[in-house]
C-alpha cells in the first residue's frame, strides 16, 4: 500500500534525489573494515511507487541518519505509471527473481559485504524472499512495516477513481485460485484464509506465499538458513491496520475469526520452517508496534530503526554473510 503523506519530510530536498541514491564518488566499493554505511534496499507496497516523493523522502533520511548511505529503490519499470501497474499485475515469483538478478548486477551493491533492507507493505514479503531464494547481495537487518507475512484474508478498498485497484479486485475476488489469477494477480498471491476448505486451496494453488513460508510437505532448507542467517528482522505492526487484513499478519501470527495464535505457538516456529525460531534464539528476531493505520508512520519510528539496525558494519558480524547453501529435505 502506499506511503501515508504523514511520512512526506525533507520532500523539497528529496524531489532532488536520483531512484538510487549514491555515496559520494570516492566510496563507490565497500569494505567489512570502513565506516562507510551498508548500502539500503527498499521495496514499496502495493498501488506505490519509486517515484513517490515520500520514498525519496524516506531515501534523505536515511542519508541524514547514516550519512553515506546508497538507497537503492526497487523499480519493476523503468517508468512509475508500469512500476505502479506491478504493484497490482505481475508473477510474484517472476518479480522477486527480477530483483535477485538487478541487485546481483548492480556495480556497488554487488560487491558490498551486506545490505540493510526495509520493506513497506507487501514489500516486506517481497523482501523476506529476496532474503530466503537468492540473498545475493547478503541482507544483513530487514525490517518491514506492516507487511503480510502471514498473508491476507480480504483485499483493499480501492479509490473511487482508480480503475486499475478495481479493475484487479473484481478479478481477484471472483477466481482467486485459477492459474492465470495466481500468476498474474499480485496480491491473489499471497491470499490466506485458515478455513480448513480454503487453506487445502491455497496450499495447492498459491503461486507465492505457500512457498515461501515453507508450509508444503516438502521444505526448502536454503529458505530457513538464509533467514536464520539475518541479524535482525524486524517486523513492525500499525495498532490501528484497517487496510491489510489481518493486522496480525506483520507478526506471522494466525487468525482464525476471533482465535489468534502468536508466531512461537505455530508449527512454522516449533519445527523452524523458517529459521525464525534459530533467529529467535540468536536474539534478532524482533516484534515491534507503531501507532497509527496502515503505512501512517512517524518519521521519529523511522529514524529511530535507521540509527539502531542499519548503518555501518560491524567487523564482528561480517561473517554472519559468509555464503549459502542448502537443498530440499
Amino acid at each position: 500500500m502506499a506511503l501515508s503523506k504523514k511520512i512526506s519530510l525533507l520532500c523539497s530536498i528529496a524531489a532532488l534525489l536520483p531512484f538510487t541514491h549514491a555515496a559520494p564518488s570516492n566510496q563507490n566499493t565497500l569494505e567489512d573494515n570502513d565506516d562507510t554505511p551498508l548500502p539500503l534496499v527498499i521495496w514499496h507496497g502495493l498501488g506505490d511507487t519509486f517515484a513517490n516523493p515520500s520514498l525519496r523522502s524516506v531515501a534523505a533520511l536515511a542519508e541524514s541518519v547514516n550519512p553515506g548511505t546508497l538507497v537503492y529503490t526497487v523499480a519493476l519499470a523503468p517508468d512509475a505509471a508500469g512500476d505502479r501497474s506491478a504493484t497490482f499485475l505481475g508473477n510474484v515469483t517472476e518479480q522477486v527473481a527480477q530483483v535477485c538478478a538487478d541487485l546481483a548486477s548492480h556495480p556497488i551493491l554487488s560487491t558490498a559485504p551486506a545490505i540493510d533492507a526495509l520493506g513497506f507493505s507487501q514489500g516486506g514479503q517481497f523482501l523476506r524472499a529476496y532474503v530466503q531464494r537468492c540473498n545475493h547481495p547478503p541482507v544483513r537487518s530487514l525490517v518491514t512495516f506492516g507487511a503480510q507475512h502471514n498473508g491476507i484474508v480480504d483485499f483493499r478498498s480501492c479509490g473511487a477513481t482508480d480503475w486499475l485497484c478495481k479493475g484487479a479486485m473484481a478479478l481477484l475476488r471472483g477466481n482467486t485460485w485459477s492459474g492465470f489469477v495466481q500468476g498474474r494477480l499480485v496480491p491473489a498471491q499471497y491470499y490466506r484464509d485458515p478455513g480448513a476448505e480454503e487453506f487445502a486451496k491455497y496450499l495447492e494453488h498459491s503461486n507465492f506465499l505457500a512457498d515461501v513460508n515453507n508450509e508444503r510437505v516438502l521444505k526448502n532448507r536454503t529458505y530457513a538458513e538464509n533467514l536464520a542467517r539475518l541479524e535482525n528482522f524486524v517486523m513492525y505492526m500499525f495498532e490501528n491496520d484497517t487496510v491489510a487484513i489481518p493486522k496480525e499478519s506483520a507478526w506471522f501470527e494466525e487468525v482464525n475469526g476471533t482465535e489468534v495464535t502468536p508466531l512461537r505457538a505455530r508449527r512454522l516456529y516449533r519445527e523452524d520452517w523458517l529459521g525464525l525460531r534459530e533467529l529467535d534464539r540468536k536474539g534478532g528476531l524482533r516484534f515491534r508496534t507503531t501507532p497509527g493505520e496502515h503505512m501512517e508512520i512517524d518519521e521519529g519510528v523511522l529514524k529511530e530503526a535507521f540509527k539502531e539496525y542499519f548503518g555501518v558494519l560491524k567487523k564482528d558480524s561480517a561473517r554472519a554473510w559468509d555464503g549459502v547453501g542448502g537443498e530440499d529435505l
